[in-house]
């Protein structure tokens, strides 16, 4: 975390623009913008600012924004609900679609449907999200009018519409997203199925479901698992582009503003959450790896 608070700091401040001119616009006089950027800190020495920054989040203050002028974790806080039911949403069709395909692919090893299913995952995950956002937008809400093209619903209104319309740019990260864990679940299930005690529970007699899913899946649980809880963290980081082909107000549209708008503090404070959310899941996997398998051991 250390580490991402010094390139974040660095990175921000490396992009060009200044934030001052931007602020006050094209008519504004270097004086003004002169007396703006010493009121905001800028002026000081970078070791000088790089100090007060670490001091800052050390305290759990992410700074306030230069643009909305109101503290980085209260903005963060209005604008993570549809991230966070984005992400959700999308990694449960993920799941949905990816386990069983990758299961009953890799017990149909060599098949017609075996090939078909890796084939379709390697085509999926070439296709760009936003391109697919854009067909589904004219196919499934224009022209059939099963979802809304965009938008997350008004001031008011209920949790059952906002999530209407997060169904459709759910159902493009979803599919996209699928190939992934299809593929990891494929190669894990073929591993398990060529181990002894698979053969040993087919010649006890126990059922094909009890073998494949009872005795193969639970044991192809580790790697599947992680690349669930990377495929959750890409989403909560990746979703800028799919946010802004369906107009979602969310953090990625609250990134891609910052930055146009040189919003240190904001821009500071997104991505150390963001980080904070990627260790938070890999420490998260660490331990359900202990309560799948008993052998692992730290």
């Amino acid at each position: 975390m250390f580490i991402v608070l010094t390139l974040v700091f660095i990175i921000v401040r490396l992009a060009p623009g200044d934030p001052a001119t931007l602020m006050l616009g094209p008519d504004a006089t270097p004086e003004e913008a002169i007396e703006l950027r010493e009121s905001m800190g800028f002026n000081r020495p970078i070791i000088i600012q790089y100090g007060g920054f670490i001091a800052q989040v050390a305290q759990g203050d992410l700074g306030k924004s230069i643009f909305f002028n109101q503290p980085v974790l209260s903005i963060l806080g209005e604008r993570a609900e549809p991230t966070i039911l984005l992400t959700l949403f999308s990694l449960g069709i993920a799941i949905c679609i990816a386990l069983p395909l990758g299961i009953a692919s890799a017990y149909c090893r060599g098949t017609l449907f075996d090939q078909s299913s890796v084939s379709s995952a390697m085509l999926i995950a070439s296709i760009p999200s936003f391109w697919m956002g854009l067909v589904l937008q004219q196919y499934l809400g224009t022209e059939l009018g099963w979802f809304p093209v965009s938008g997350y619903g008004g001031p008011s209104a209920t949790f059952g519409e906002r999530t209407y319309h997060l169904m459709l740019p759910s159902l493009v990260l979803g599919i996209v997203n699928s190939a992934l864990i299809l593929r990891f679940t494929r190669a894990s299930m073929l591993d398990v199925f060529s181990e002894d005690y698979v053969r040993t529970a087919r010649s006890k007699g126990l059922s094909e479901i009890n073998v494949v899913l009872r005795q193969a899946f639970k044991n192809a649980l580790v790697p599947i698992i992680t690349v669930i809880g990377l495929t959750f963290a890409i989403l909560i980081s990746g979703a800028v582009v799919t946010e802004r082909v369906f107009n979602l107000p969310g953090l990625g549209s609250l990134v891609v503003g910052s930055v146009l708008r040189r919003d240190y503090p904001l821009i500071q404070g997104t991505l150390i959450v963001v980080s904070g959310v990627y260790v938070l899941v890999n420490f998260l996997i660490d331990m359900i790896y202990l309560w799948i398998d008993p052998r692992v051991k730290y």
